[in-house]
């Protein structure tokens, strides 16, 4: 007596999808957000893309964000707290002029590693928008900076007041910087952390205690 013949495996249509968990769905749309809000900006990018885009219907969107500016909050909320981590970890040094490098350092290594992110954060918000933007994220970061200036202002017998001023200008700097580097990529990334350090710090310690203009008050 023959035993029957196995029964043959038949794969699954090749349009078949694995259903996802409702946590899993989420991520999917907040990186399809994320690529969406890099390329086109918040107002360009519509609820009926992203969806297409996850192969999902509107209101699947809708059910997770309620709405473009629900996912806009928080793809933007994402990208703010991955950039104060990765700046924040990477101030160890004892040294301003180290701390300074770091600082630059981390935001070169932000921009290369996560460029959508950074697109999405120096796109304007849209308008009356909670969100955190780049902005936000400067201030916090221009903030660590000044407490580091002002103890090295105090022991040099600049004004410590200043050091806000200060702090914002290099910060603004770096940034700027950051923005023009994003799309050029030249020179390489460590050879602009040194010439940013260069001309911040070696500004910084050559500063006259009181400036003056040098074209008014004559």
């Amino acid at each position: 007596m023959t035993s029957p013949p196995p029964t043959p495996i038949v794969p699954p249509p090749k349009n078949s999808r694995v259903r996802m968990s409702s946590a899993q769905r989420r991520e999917q749309l907040i990186t399809i957000g994320r690529q969406l809000f890099a390329e086109k900006g918040f107002d360009a990018t519509s609820v009926e893309e992203v969806a297409a885009r996850a192969k999902v219907s509107k209101p699947v969107v809708y059910e997770h964000f309620g709405g473009k500016e629900g996912l806009y909050a928080v793809v933007v909320d994402r990208e703010v707290r991955s950039l104060l981590d990765r700046i924040t970890t990477a101030l160890t040094a004892g040294h301003p002029r180290d701390l300074l490098e770091q600082a630059a350092l981390a935001l070169l290594d932000y921009i290369e590693g996560e460029t959508d992110g950074f697109r999405v954060l120096v796109r304007e918000s849209p308008v009356g928008s909670g969100s955190g933007n780049f902005s936000s994220v400067l201030n916090d970061v221009a903030h660590q900076v000044e407490h580091i200036l002002g103890a090295e202002f105090k022991s040099r017998n600049y004004e410590p007041k200043l050091a806000e001023l200060y702090s914002q200008a290099l910060v603004g700097m770096v940034a700027l910087t950051g923005r023009w580097w994003l799309e050029v990529r030249k020179p390489r990334k460590d050879v602009v952390a040194a010439h940013l350090v260069n001309l911040a710090w070696n500004g910084l310690s050559h500063l006259d205690a009181k400036p003056t203009l040098v074209t008014r008050g004559k």
